[in-house]
């Protein structure tokens, strides 16, 4: 167990109690899995996906007076402001496991605070809940976590999870799981509206193996926008193999006005190619927006300093990072990270 008992039953009281639970969550895998897996419990309330940057600011607030919540919820954000949460004027949990915050006024879960561990959301929402087991193991491998409970998952869909799949990254990438990984990824793609239909049909899905067959309409419905924009990922990624050459860096920008899956093909460019530092990056507004991605580097460390006196920003996990850099510092910006890559030979 990740939560205490105390910590288990607070967040639990905090979902019974509420009449209208306003959640925020990360646009990603393992934010979406523990949106939903609040949401299929609760069965009620509402709920809004933070693109890019997972930061709650100040200007997150009035969409919770207006929907007059009782209790906001943030789930896999790394960052919060204070005046956030001093803005809502109601009850804040948020359960997290990014770098440690010290806010006030708030109900704040962290394993990397209680245990020392960096422990994805969703494994944490389904210690309160104990229920939905394939969205919890769905969102836990979508961030790189192959959970204890796995072996349940396993036993419940022997197809889905074969025994010959030892580690998360042949879940990621070599199982009938990461289907549906990347169909939670792709469905979180486009615009607002287009991504919070997926979201409330996705609530109502009821067990894995209906969005593996596509037996409702519902599987039907988000299979079909997977299947769309897995097209535009298969292509993109065989161009992406083809940056690969005896660099240490692997590097490949695309221009693309609607959809970014820097994030995917980094991931699967880095299992591919695991000892490379992976940058995917797309132009856009005249930036390069960029997933980085390192097994045997500390890329957030190497970022920081990469991005001193170059016009961006940027951060993340220790193998695993976004940033942006104007266009017109790119160049500057990939020699900056060269040399501090070499820091750390």
């Amino acid at each position: 167990m990740v939560l205490t008992q105390k910590e288990r039953d607070e967040i639990k009281s905090a979902l019974d109690t509420s009449a209208r639970p306003f959640i925020y969550f990360h646009d990603d895998p393992d934010g979406l899995a523990s949106y939903l897996l609040f949401m299929r419990y609760k069965k009620e309330g509402k709920g809004h996906a933070v693109k890019a940057v997972p930061h709650i600011t100040d200007a997150f607030v009035q969409r919770v007076k207006d929907y007059d919540a009782d209790h906001v919820f943030i789930l896999d954000i790394a960052l919060v402001d204070q005046e956030f949460i001093d803005g809502v004027g109601v009850p804040v949990t948020w359960i997290d496991h990014h770098g440690v915050q010290d806010m006030q006024r708030i109900h704040y879960y962290n394993p990397r605070k209680s245990i020392g561990q960096n422990i994805p959301t969703p494994y944490m929402c389904y210690e309160v809940v104990q229920q939905d087991l394939w969205l919890a193991t769905v969102g836990c491998i979508g961030d790189w976590h192959l959970p204890d409970f796995a072996e349940e998952f396993r036993t419940q869909y022997p197809d889905l999870l074969p025994s010959s799949i030892k580690t998360v990254e042949e879940a990621l990438f070599n199982s009938p799981i990461a289907k549906i990984v990347k169909l939670f990824s792709f469905n979180l793609k486009g615009a607002t509206s287009e991504v919070n239909a997926s979201i409330r049909t996705l609530e109502k899905i009821n067990d894995i193996n209906e969005l593996i067959e596509g037996t409702s309409p519902q599987a039907k419905f988000v299979l079909k926008k997977y299947q769309r924009i897995n097209q535009s990922y298969e292509e993109l990624l065989a161009r992406a193999k083809q940056a690969v050459t005896d660099d240490l860096l692997v590097i490949f920008t695309y221009q693309e006005d609607k959809l970014s899956l820097t994030k995917d093909l980094a991931n699967e460019i880095l299992y591919l190619n695991p000892k490379k530092v992976v940058i995917l990056g797309r132009e856009r507004m005249g930036e390069v927006r960029m997933s980085l991605r390192a097994a045997q580097y500390n890329i957030a460390d190497a970022l920081k300093n990469a991005l001193i006196d170059v016009q961006g920003y940027g951060g993340g996990h220790e193998h695993a990072c976004g940033a942006a850099v104007k266009q017109e510092d790119f160049p500057c910006f990939l020699e900056n990270l060269r040399r501090e890559l070499k820091k750390q030979d």
